[in-house]
């Protein structure tokens, strides 16, 4: 498998995402957070945008946020459970498998997805993220976890001008949980876990200030 060439086009996916304002559906809002969706172009469901503002520096909201091994996503992000490094292909790009565990009151039970990430640093100090679903030879489904599939998802940390201790946060999940759920289920969860994650970033970056 061309692990960097599909890297790579799933930035260009995910900055697309970020600039395409059309059909954007909003269905959740607080004050530090808005989540809207669209139906995916790539699975038959559909793919959900986070939009928010982090106090902190982009340096400490990308050090929360970034996908490494015994990295801080995992203490505070409660959908992640484990994340280990399957292979690393080249210095911004790796394979991955992130273990998440269950959810809504049970419903949703273990799983893990195995994802090829793309690293990338922008001009303006822009800092992403972007995964999408891959193969790993080294890592075919195991007992115990449903094997779920992320279609280009990510997170773009964003320099505020001007502003040097705020972070605009975009992030975007389209996720094939696998198994047989309904859809209902499906759809209620996302918004709610995505706000969520917001407010536990938040947390997670202030903790940092405090060091």
């Amino acid at each position: 498998m061309d692990y960097e060439h599909k890297a790579k086009a799933v930035g260009d996916c995910l900055m697309g995402y970020k600039t395409d304002e059309s059909g954007w559906k909003v269905c959740k809002k607080s004050n530090d957070v808005v989540v809207s969706w669209r139906p995916s172009s790539e699975f038959p469901g559909n793919v959900y945008k986070g939009e928010g503002v982090i106090s902190g520096s982009p340096e400490k909201v990308w050090e929360c946020l970034k996908p490494v091994p015994n990295g801080m996503r995992v203490k505070w992000d409660n959908n992640v459970k484990r994340f280990e490094l399957v292979e690393q292909i080249t210095e911004h790009i790796s394979v991955c498998r992130t273990v998440t565990p269950s959810a809504a009151m049970g419903i949703i039970a273990p799983r893990d997805f195995v994802d090829v990430i793309l690293i990338k640093q922008y001009e303006d100090g822009t800092i992403s993220s972007n995964a999408t679903n891959v193969s790993h030879p080294s890592c075919p489904p195991q007992s115990g976890y449903v094997r779920g599939f992320n279609h280009p998802c990510g997170c773009i940390c964003v320099p505020i001008s001007g502003e040097p201790n705020k972070t605009q946060v975009f992030s975007f999940f389209q996720t094939d949980l696998g198994g047989f759920l309904p859809r209902s289920v499906v759809d209620s969860f996302f918004p709610s876990s995505m706000a969520e994650f917001y407010s536990n970033l938040a947390k997670a970056v202030k903790s940092l200030k405090d060091l």
